[in-house]
């Protein structure tokens, strides 16, 4: 699909970028291109969002590729027609072959006469009796001399006959033929509009599930702190606060939060790559929902509720990392949305990241810890949440609130949402410019 396509190649761009692992948040504080030596965007690397196509054009494409298949279906019915025509026996081509075949049928059975009135001929002439006259055998050799003249063209009557025949016959199988070609072409056409229409039509629905029709504003800010580590096996945890930074009361305000393992440098990521084993399982806590509570299909998102002008909502988070995912590199993101119930709803145009490494579980049998160094015991605090544009990002294992210039994505919980996971953290870890995020819908919301 052409959305999910965009979608990979942002994810390509972003996990095949070397500065995304050796470089921390701060290295793209600085919006100044790079020197032409050192800055080489990747093959695809621009805005996604510029060739995303709008819910008019995905609309127009469905209607467009209906319209194709049914002008295929029309198309494939009359080459069908067609065909079955040249089975009736009032069709010019029937009605020639058939009048071939009995022109063919007479002309042999004259050939067999003439050619019996030619034996019978040369019989009586070769039986004349000894004593026969000169006007008897002149009579008897004028008749083998007609009836040979008559079976001559009988014969060669019957050669053009079967001539005829043979021509009508082969107009009759050839247009059959070109007939049953168009068939097979059409049948082609209509598949391929078959295919086409499905694809414009899934584009549409994954459109539509994601949450297209929802603008971007600012009405809601997410700041999202957590360690710097996590170790695999073991829970970590994190901080989420939910505010309404409008200038009104909001309803059905929900956060979504997701967390993944990066790729590593130079891992080979594509449209078919299968991203559902670097999600990492997030659960959520907060003071009218004590129990730590896991995302599922039913109950995907965190639902804050209501939201008053100036007022937030504080989320304990607690991610796992499975014990043997290797170490590496991962990252957990979050926005927030709301749903006014009157057609008004938002996806907060602001967007939060922490980005932590991520330790082996330790074995069984511990090995010989290092000296200690300075750098390595010396305890860094968690930098505390900012605001504002690209340039106010802060250290990796902190957290970063930057305003997305492109299209907010939003999906059900399932396939695509690993993809999009992966293309939102990917491409917000690579500072592009266009942000893809899974928004996950609380089910029976209406969007």
């Amino acid at each position: 699909m052409k959305i999910r396509r965009i979608l990979a190649t942002a994810v390509a761009a972003a996990v095949t970028t070397p500065v995304v692992f050796l470089s921390a948040a701060p290295a793209f504080a600085d919006t100044k291109p790079a020197p032409a030596s050192t800055q080489k965007p990747a093959p695809g690397d621009e805005d996604p969002d510029k060739d995303m196509p709008t819910l008019d054009e995905l609309k127009a494409a469905v209607a467009l590729a209906q319209k194709e298949y049914d002008e295929a279906v029309v198309d494939l019915d009359k080459a069908m027609t067609a065909l079955k025509a040249y089975d009736k026996p009032d069709h010019p081509l029937q009605l020639a072959a058939t009048d071939a075949q009995k022109t063919a049928d007479a002309a042999a059975t004259a050939k067999t006469a003439a050619g019996e009135e030619l034996r019978k001929a040369q019989k009586a002439l070769a039986e004349l009796p000894v004593d026969a006259t000169e006007e008897q055998k002149t009579a008897a050799a004028a008749a083998v001399t007609a009836a040979q003249t008559a079976a001559t063209e009988a014969a060669t009557a019957k050669t053009a006959a079967d001539e005829k025949l043979k021509k009508a016959s082969t107009d009759l199988a050839d247009a059959e033929v070109a007939a049953s070609t168009v068939i097979g072409l059409a049948q082609k056409v209509k598949k391929a509009a078959a295919e086409k229409l499905a694809e414009a039509e899934e584009e549409l629905e994954f459109f539509e599930e994601i949450g297209g029709d929802c603008e971007e504003d600012d009405s809601i800010k997410v700041e999202l702190t957590g360690p710097k580590t996590v170790t695999a096996g073991k829970s970590a945890y994190f901080s989420l606060r939910v505010s309404n930074t409008s200038d009104r009361t909001l309803e059905n305000v929900e956060a979504n939060v997701d967390a993944v393992r990066l790729p590593e440098p130079g891992e080979l990521i594509d449209d078919e790559t299968d991203f559902s084993k670097r999600i990492i399982p997030v659960e959520w806590s907060s003071a009218d929902n004590l129990e730590w509570t896991s995302f599922t299909e039913e109950f995907d998102s965190i639902e804050v509720g209501r939201l008053v002008k100036g007022g937030h909502y504080d989320v304990k988070l607690r991610l796992t990392v499975a014990a043997d995912a290797p170490a590496g590199r991962g990252v957990a993101f979050s926005v927030g949305e709301y749903d006014d119930n009157d057609g008004d709803c938002g996806i907060g145009e602001q967007f939060a990241q922490v980005d932590f490494g991520i330790l082996a579980a330790k074995t069984d049998k511990p090995k010989p810890e290092p000296e200690p160094t300075p750098s390595e015991t010396t305890a860094t605090p968690t930098p505390a949440p900012t605001t504002g544009g690209n340039s106010n990002t802060t250290q990796q294992g902190g957290s970063s609130n930057t305003p997305v210039k492109g299209s907010l994505a939003a999906t059900g919980a399932n396939e695509n949402l690993t993809q999009l996971g992966l293309a939102a953290a990917a491409t917000v870890a690579l500072g592009a410019g266009a942000l893809v995020i899974a928004r996950r819908r609380k089910a029976g919301t209406n969007a």
